[in-house]
């Protein structure tokens, strides 16, 4: 399973190799000098935050290092350091023909995006749309979600329900009996199913924010 740590020390050990330090590194790249600082790598409540792909793909355009030097750098991987990972808008989830029956990505109309190992070949990514999840996901963000994750409270989730409609939520409670979850966007309300009005539910491991 890929670490957090694994990818802020490869960041920490691109920028060590070209004579930076993490600040010198976002500030070449064109990004805000504090973007790699230590204190923005976890949230005030203890969070990890993980580089979004759009700063890393600057960075390493800016430094001229390739996709699979970045991945050495990340370090422990072995052949198995990326993987492609199927992809779709998030409107077209709930569309017909896109998972199977265990929530695993199948059939025709998804492409593909060269991603770090998360540990899961059933793993896949859906692009956000619109503005019904912001302040948390916005139009344009990439959820990297993995069926085979372990689902805690509080974890962000992709579920989808027996007549079809895909949603992320946060997964506030969950029984034998039910679902509880909150909604990422206040203006909307939270929401609970019954869990035989469930088909699937899978946690978000990543996202480009």
């Amino acid at each position: 399973m890929l670490r957090h740590s694994d990818i802020w020390n490869a960041i920490d050990r691109l920028a060590r190799d070209r004579g930076l330090s993490p600040s010198g590194l976002a500030k070449k790249a064109g990004l805000d000098p504090t973007t790699f600082n230590k204190s923005k790598r976890k949230t005030r409540d203890g969070k990890e935050r993980w580089p979004s792909t759009e700063s890393l793909s600057k960075v390493l355009q800016a430094t001229g290092a390739s996709l699979n030097e970045f991945i050495a750098y990340v370090g422990g991987l072995g052949t198995a350091a990326y993987q492609n990972i199927p992809v779709i808008g998030f409107a077209q989830a709930g569309t017909a023909g896109y998972f199977d029956d265990a929530g695993y990505p199948s059939g025709a109309g998804w492409e593909e995006i060269p991603f770090l190992n998360v540990g899961d070949p059933h793993a896949y990514a859906l692009e956000v749309s619109g503005d019904s999840m912001e302040p948390v996901y916005r139009d344009g963000d990439v959820l990297i979600v993995s069926p085979a994750a372990e689902t805690r409270r509080g974890d962000r989730v992709v579920l989808k329900a027996r007549d079809g409609e895909v949603m992320a939520k946060i997964l506030r409670r969950k029984t034998s009996y039910k679902f509880e979850l909150s909604s990422l966007n206040t203006e909307h309300p939270d929401r609970w199913l019954a869990a035989e009005d469930v088909e699937w539910v899978a946690r978000v491991v990543w996202a480009s924010q």
